[in-house]
């Protein structure tokens, strides 16, 4: 079921959003916005992971599957899951994590930047996903790529008053990077659904009404129907 608000402006932003994934898919099978200009950084994507971790991931891909639909739609399940936990970013105390400090979480992971207007239209919604759906089951993990220092993305958190998301950087740009060379980044946004023992189960690029009732059903989904 789509998401039903009866709030014009909210509306308003969800009919944005549906028509620019609708137009970057002309262009790039749902891609938000090229990014022309990469840095090398040191995040590298880990292939030596334990070969049977994600093994079980395949039930949860196969749970998840009937709800990328509606405002999901684009969001594609993967055939292999595969562990991700080698990608690295830092949080607000500028501490280097990587995707194993959320074991235990379902995570929605999204790459965005400020001079990405997809990604500035989506990051309400998350927000509101967040807001919803954060705890200490799920987080929606949401890395800014601006190169650069904090000013421009914190300046613009503030003026859209997303506080409900945690603060993750990566000025280098080495999380995209490692995603371009996996097949899974294209432009952004770029966004990923981990299960709780760090293993990719399904990943877009484009934006998404994420506080869309498909988006909850789909998050629940991928946390075990919990």
């Amino acid at each position: 079921m789509e998401n039903q608000t009866t709030d014009p402006k909210k509306r308003l932003s969800a009919a944005r959003l549906v028509a620019i994934a609708a137009i970057a898919g002309l262009f790039a099978g749902a891609a938000g916005v090229y990014v022309i200009e990469t840095r090398s950084g040191k995040a590298t994507v880990a292939e030596t992971a334990d070969a049977g971790r994600c093994e079980a991931a395949k039930d949860k891909v196969a749970a998840i599957t009937p709800f990328l639909k509606g405002q999901v739609a684009a969001m594609a399940p993967v055939s292999e899951p595969r562990p991700l936990a080698g990608l690295t970013f830092k949080n607000k105390d500028g501490k280097d994590l990587t995707l194993a400090d959320f074991d235990g979480k379902t995570v929605l992971l999204n790459l965005w930047a400020t001079w990405c207007v997809p990604c500035r239209e989506e990051m309400p919604a998350l927000n509101a996903l967040q807001q919803s759906a954060g705890s200490d089951k799920f987080e929606v993990v949401a890395v800014n790529i601006d190169i650069g220092d904090d000013e421009k993305p914190k300046a613009f958190l503030d003026e859209t008053k997303v506080h409900d998301l945690g603060y993750y950087r990566d000025s280098s740009m080495g999380v995209f990077n490692a995603l371009k060379k996996e097949g899974l980044a294209f432009g952004l946004p770029v966004t990923l659904l981990m299960d709780d023992k760090g293993c990719l189960i399904s990943a877009m690029n484009g934006p998404a009404v994420w506080d869309s009732e498909d988006a909850k059903a789909l998050v629940k989904a991928a946390m075990g129907g919990s």
